[in-house]
């Protein structure tokens, strides 16, 4: 008998749900209350907890058919009557609310109407003018006001610099937010906030504004958002919460010594018939059991979850020695569960995490759901510290070789594991916190995460943070547009900073060198990246950083950024496709093991302080002579091959190789490539689409050809009739046509520029250009061109926000 493969397991279960959901949403509510062993209570915002709970006569609060449910035998359907549930504490299923296997919970909708589950509340107020397009109100009700919600869209707290949604970084940054004269302006400051990215912009970190001192300074509480603290960014910050930056339209302050609410209305906008909301809560569901004594079989289905608190000030807890801290908590918060699941539902308008898996769970799934404009990440998998062995909480903290706990694995079972993340659309992600992710992964073993579409994105759609425990499957996801408020990571991000990993480099090498077998004690289960398709434009689509080990990488689009492995051991990466791009070895160890075959590059491999190839580096691709020679030259790649590829129908998305390919001579085989992302046909129709590059072969570039640099119409200087308009000495250096008004390049180019040199690398031809530009690390660089007679030095952002 043979096995069934993971993505046909999972497509199996995906059509199985969908007649599950077919059958629960159109025909179960049509059954007796007790026919079949299924018992059905119904639930109505204009219903009584005094009723039945029929659907002529329902209760009006989740807890009372929650605790009916309790008494009953066999399954439990509680249906959710059209409306809006204001909850003024989260709903909390205990092990009292367990089910046998074959007696489920189900929460869900009824009639597939429209049901909301809000933790916000609605607002009391009566409007006045105050002056300068300002309106005010008091207010009667006892609040928290973190956030203003107005006829279901999210308002900005009175802010400097202004809301810009079309600012790269935090919607808007300016460098004097600190200065003195700012400052001055603001009367009674305290209760503010500070947001800055990161100085090295590996995320962001948050304060909030005490008072100010006897020097008429600020003073701040925070900072602890990142695990590699050194202060705030000096140009990417703003400041929010001042009474005195209420300025413009959709902006909002609350005076909470005088219960005032001041609100500058958008034209068009009749306040006084419009609908305040404001968030209460941090969490909606929670789950709370434990190993011992778990919740079990419950599933909330079909329904719409909104309105939750910011919780950047409570980010504080460090994840080991990754770049993150956390924040335990989420809308839907599992701790303690099995056999539990969220599907079909559509999350947003959410001030932290979405939905976050703490510790010990098991066998749950997140499936068909829609999360958007959340404050921090999608989906988290975080286990206990005290489950890791030889745990270190800092980059700089490690712990000795004669210390060193040597047992492989956890050391306790307190950890999310066998969980899976499916089918769901997730974008606009990390808007209030930028060190997040659409999936993180953390102190977790054999999380599946397959089949979802993440964009738009600070930072990368998927992280690991590091090796614990592995046994991961991501798989046939579509991830673009990340990376787009911070720097040095990619579409997918990984760390590996176990309990064998030192900060010092010779040391580290040292360890791996004469004990290879400490670098698997965390990672004790290879982690599987395949048939993904990814793309980043301010990084790597694939990033493997500091000490990423035993993973198995193959049959992936990249389309923009390359693969990346950083020091690390036992990596198989083997028939990838790497478009416009090429593979990016950082200082790896002398004997990694690692293996890289059967893969094709665009062009030569960008490697950086490489003192061993690894076990193998052969039988892969290059679109050219030149790339592969170069390989050759380093002592690798003595069976690879050059050639045109000729792919069935790139600017469509199929890069399949026709037949006859060079490729296949080298062991490359085709994937399919139409299994990408998100598989519900209501999702695929609201997900944005993947932008396809142009295939540029850097051999095949032809005289006077224009190519498209980061907006700009970009050429090599072939004739002396641009030699002399440019001013140049030379027939060298790449020139600029035309700059597109709006694009990347438009912030640092004009017409007639001259490019002379990228990331310090001469740019002679358009070549040189496009390899420098696959060289960057990060989203940021220098950039030297020829303007007016003379070179300017500039460093320049690589890529638009969006």
């Amino acid at each position: 008998m043979w096995d069934m493969p993971k993505w046909m397991l999972l497509r199996t279960n995906f059509i199985l749900r969908m007649f599950k959901t077919i059958f629960y949403i159109t025909f179960i509510f049509l059954l007796s209350a007790n026919a079949r062993g299924q018992t059905s209570f119904f639930v109505s915002p204009q219903g009584s907890d005094a009723n039945s709970g029929t659907q002529t006569k329902p209760f009006t609060t989740i807890e009372k058919a929650q605790m009916e449910a309790r008494k009953t035998q066999g399954r439990v359907n509680v249906y959710l009557l059209k409306g809006t549930y204001y909850l003024t504490r989260p709903i909390v299923f205990t092990p009292d609310d367990s089910r046998k296997k074959d007696e489920q919970l189900m929460l869900t909708n009824f009639e597939n109407k429209k049901v909301t589950i809000s933790g916000g509340t609605p607002l009391n107020l009566k409007w006045e003018k105050y002056k300068n397009g300002i309106w005010k109100a008091k207010v009667d009700q006892n609040l928290v006001f973190d956030e203003l919600i107005v006829n279901g869209e999210l308002q900005h707290m009175a802010r400097y610099p202004n809301y810009n949604p079309h600012a790269r970084y935090l919607n808007g940054t300016a460098d004097d937010v600190l200065s003195k004269e700012r400052v001055a302006r603001w009367k009674s400051p305290e209760g503010g906030y500070i947001h800055a990215m990161h100085p090295a912009m590996w995320g962001d970190v948050h304060y909030i504004i005490t008072g100010k001192d006897d020097k008429g300074e600020l003073t701040l509480e925070g900072g602890w958002q990142n695990n590699r603290p050194m202060g705030m960014h000096k140009k990417y910050r703003f400041v929010e919460n001042i009474f005195e930056e209420l300025d413009t339209v959709n902006e909002w302050f609350y005076d909470k010594k005088v219960k005032t609410l001041y609100y500058y209305p958008p034209k068009g906008l009749d306040i006084k018939l419009a609908k305040f909301e404001s968030p209460q809560i941090a969490h909606l569901f929670e789950f709370k059991g434990s190993e011992e004594n778990p919740v079990e079989n419950i599933t909330v289905m079909g329904l719409q979850l909104t309105q939750t608190l910011r919780t950047f000030m409570q980010n504080k807890e460090p994840l080991l020695r990754s770049d993150w801290t956390i924040y335990r908590g989420g809308a839907v918060f599992y701790n303690g569960a099995v056999n539990c699941a969220l599907e079909n539902c559509k999350l947003y308008n959410l001030g932290g995490n979405a939905i976050f898996f703490n510790k010990y769970n098991r066998n749950c799934e997140v499936s068909g759901c829609m999360v958007s404009k959340i404050g921090a990440s999608a989906v988290c998998f975080v286990g206990d510290s005290k489950a890791v062995r030889s745990p270190s909480f800092n980059y700089y903290q490690f712990v000795s070789l004669a210390q060193l706990d040597r047992t492989p694995g956890p050391k306790t079972n307190n950890y999310p594991a066998d969980c899976t993340v499916f089918d769901n659309l997730m974008f606009d992600i990390g808007q209030v916190e930028k060190q997040s992710a659409g999936v993180e992964l953390s102190m977790c073993q054999s999380i599946t995460v397959s089949h979802n579409t993440i964009y738009d994105v600070p930072r990368a759609g998927i992280n690991v943070s590091e090796g614990t425990w592995g046994g991961h499957i991501i798989e046939y996801n579509d991830v673009f547009n990340t990376v787009l408020e911070t720097g040095d990571h990619g579409s997918f991000n990984s760390w590996g900073r176990d309990r064998y990993w030192n900060p010092n480099k010779a040391i580290l090498d040292s360890i791996v060198e004469t004990n290879f077998d400490l670098a698997l004690l965390d990672v004790v289960k290879p982690i599987i990246l395949r048939n993904n398709r990814m793309r980043c434009d301010h990084g790597w689509d694939i990033d493997l950083d500091d000490g990423s080990s035993n993973y198995r990488i193959y049959n992936n689009l990249c389309l923009n950024g390359g693969i990346k492995l950083r020091e690390g051991v036992d990596r198989v990466v083997e028939n990838n496709i790497m478009v416009n791009n090429t593979f990016h070895p950082h200082v790896w160890f002398k004997k990694s093991n690692d293996v890289f075959r059967h893969n094709i590059v665009s062009t030569d491999y960008l490697p950086i302080n490489v003192e061993g190839w690894g076990k193998e580096v052969d039988y892969n691709v290059f679109l050219d002579s030149t790339s592969l020679k170069a390989a050759q030259a380093r002592g690798t790649d003595k069976h690879s091959v050059c050639g045109e590829l000729d792919f069935v129908d790139s600017e469509k998305g199929d890069f399949r190789l026709k037949s006859g390919s060079v490729a296949f001579s080298v062991g490359f085989k085709n994937f399919a490539m139409d299994s990408f992302g998100v598989v519900s046909p209501n999702l695929k129709a609201l997900a944005k689409k993947v932008p396809l590059p142009k295939v540029i072969a850097l051999d095949k570039i032809k005289k006077g050809e224009l190519i498209n640099f980061m907006g700009a119409k970009v050429k090599d200087i072939t004739t002396l009739g641009e030699q002399s308009a440019t001013g140049m000495d030379s027939i060298r250096g790449v020139l600029v046509v035309e700059v597109a008004l709006g694009s990347a390049a438009s912030g640092f180019l004009k017409p007639n520029d001259v490019i002379l040199s990228l990331n310090n690398k001469k740019t002679d031809k358009l070549r040189d250009l496009l390899e420098a530009r696959m060289s960057v690390i990060g989203s940021s660089t220098d950039i030297v061109i020829f303007r007016n007679q003379k070179e300017l030095k500039k460093r320049v952002v690589l890529g638009n926000k969006k």
